[in-house]
């Protein structure tokens, strides 16, 4: 139950109070806090499961970055993703600099374990010196039009952003949007390769199930009618 729901709000465009009501639907009734703290707390291990069962990485990179708000400020989301449209890794850095784009850099090509043979991105002048540093025998793509592929993807995070009031501050974030990466994979892989993904799933239920009762405590919500807040209160529309 848990991963289901830590799964749900990764996955779609829902509010942890979204989340709450389902699950309230099903018979079960658990705070949005709680919910909070099993996405916070669940959702490495949900993204370590998922990691098993995606696809060997494309020779293909689209390499681009977006931006978000956390804590009030403007954070820049580097991305990356193969022809297959799996997302390869992700980096959140304060500024838009060649460090950032460096650290990203090699960040993707450690998870990936090798640099591809092709990689996109756009005109931003950073990227030529880098590619050929750290890659040089991948033909560096970088033509009008060529990273719309990626700008794409980018809406798709900026969907499930958007039912969200504000990312609380850079950890948030960076749980969320790798979440939400790992959710797609594991969304793929279920369609492609059920049984890799059940596998891989069920790696992750020891960790769940073994947390302690306050870590996953199911705190009843009780439904408060207007009656109940204030009994004895005259409606409005009689005074």
């Amino acid at each position: 139950m848990i991963v289901l729901a830590v799964r749900w709000y990764l996955r779609f465009g829902l509010s942890y109070r979204d989340v709450e009501e389902l699950l309230a639907e099903r018979g079960i009734q658990v705070d949005h806090v709680t919910i909070y703290r099993w996405v916070q707390r669940f959702t490495p291990l949900l993204a370590e499961a998922a990691r098993s069962s995606r696809r060997p990485v494309g020779d293909r990179w689209w390499m681009d970055e977006t931006y978000v708000k956390a804590g009030g400020r403007w954070r820049y989301v580097h991305r990356a993703i193969d022809q297959y449209g799996q997302v390869i890794d992700v980096y959140i850095a304060a500024k838009r600099d060649r460090a950032a784009a460096r650290a990203f850099f090699h960040r993707v090509i450690s998870t990936a374990g090798a640099a591809p043979p092709e990689i996109v991105t756009d005109r931003a002048p950073v990227y030529p010196k880098l590619v050929d540093e750290l890659a040089p025998a991948a033909w560096h793509h970088c033509e009008q039009y060529a990273n719309n592929r990626l700008e794409a993807d980018h809406g798709l995070l900026k969907r499930r952003l958007r039912p969200m009031r504000h990312l609380h501050n850079d950890r948030t974030a960076t749980v969320i949007i790798r979440g939400h990466a790992s959710s797609r994979t594991y969304a793929a892989a279920t369609t492609t390769s059920p049984p890799r993904s059940r596998s891989a799933c069920a790696s992750l239920w020891p960790s769940t199930n073994s947390a302690t009762p306050s870590d996953r405590h199911y705190a009843p919500v009780e439904p408060i009618h207007h009656e109940q807040r204030r009994p004895d209160a005259t409606p409005r529309w009689r005074r």
